[in-house]
């Protein structure tokens, strides 16, 4: 009998204060994104442990060495609390290494992020109203967020080494009113689409990345770090300056500039849905003036994955 045996805790949510800022971000003309101070960094924490030596809690129903998934959320906040990296990458390679090295018998594990975003508010000088200059306030100004995955395990040496790493930036919504067009596409007796050389376009995104030095995702060079907000903002930026023939063309330009952009990067990846509304009305005086409803599922799914010849 072959085992695989895995378990660990989800949904370990972390809100740290005062963490290290993110400087010296290497600039890019598509994104404002310099750093962020790191005031309030906030994720969704989940740890999945691997190893042979449960098997016994399997098998048998020995627990000696089961680490409770309990003492693991409590663990991932002390280390934290510790953690010195400015970026989630970072802060996830940190808990994961305190794993290993505080319990010997986990042979290696996945550390996952999903970033809880929190930007900071732009806050004027007393006026009366009770909030000083210096008060820092945070609120949700966007739907998309970062997120990213670490495998981690000992080396021959006995430290930590990466595996395997994935970042991203998740639940990206664009919308333009002009600027798309899909037309020119298979037809047969079971086509009913219309042909639209202008179009709404309405996408929601994932974006995923990887670097040709895992070491790079950490933070530790900040200039070779690719920050998720500016993703986002290339994004953005291809969208509403790009003509696209297709959710397909559109996807395949934004994963060029991305490696334009990050010769660091070994790896871009999309998952992208169609959501354009559907027409509800349109003027007789103008047939640019129209409604829109939202549309109604199934939705076309769009996937497209990039990387660079060795």
């Amino acid at each position: 009998m072959r085992y695989v045996i895995s378990y660990g805790k989800a949904d370990v949510k972390v809100y740290r204060t005062h963490g290290t800022p993110l400087t010296g971000v290497t600039a890019i003309p598509e994104s404002p994104f310099a750093g962020r101070e790191n005031t309030l960094m906030a994720a969704e924490i989940e740890v999945v442990v691997r190893g042979t030596a449960f098997l016994d809690a399997y098998t048998k129903g020995d627990n000696r060495l089961v680490v409770a998934t309990d003492t693991m959320k409590n663990f991932i906040h002390a280390a934290s609390l510790e953690c010195p990296a400015a970026t989630l990458e970072g802060w996830l390679h940190h808990v994961g290494s305190a794993f290993l090295d505080a319990y010997p018998h986990m042979e290696r594990l996945t550390m996952l992020g999903r970033e809880l975003p929190f930007p900071a508010a732009v806050v004027p000088a007393s006026d009366g109203d009770g909030f000083a200059a210096s008060d820092v306030l945070f609120g949700r100004d966007r739907n998309d967020r970062s997120t990213a995955s670490v495998d981690l395990e000992r080396d021959d040496a006995g430290g930590v080494r990466i595996i395997d790493h994935a970042c991203g930036r998740q639940e990206l919504q664009l919308i333009k009113i002009t600027g798309s067009a899909f037309a020119d596409f298979a037809r047969d007796e079971h086509t009913t689409l219309p042909e639209r050389q202008d179009r709404p376009l309405y996408v929601w995104t994932d974006i995923g990345w990887r670097y040709t030095d895992a070491a790079d995702a950490l933070g530790h060079d900040p200039a070779r770090y690719v920050a998720g907000e500016q993703v986002a903002d290339l994004a953005a930026s291809v969208f509403h300056q790009f003509v696209s023939l297709s959710i397909q063309h559109l996807v395949n330009e934004i994963g060029t500039r991305m490696l334009e952009r990050w010769p660091q990067l070994a790896e871009v990846r999309f998952a992208a849905t169609n959501r354009l509304w559907d027409t509800g009305a349109v003027s007789e005086t103008d047939a640019s003036v129209k409604t829109y409803a939202d549309p109604r599922p199934p939705f076309g799914r769009i996937g497209l994955v990039m990387r660079r010849d060795r």
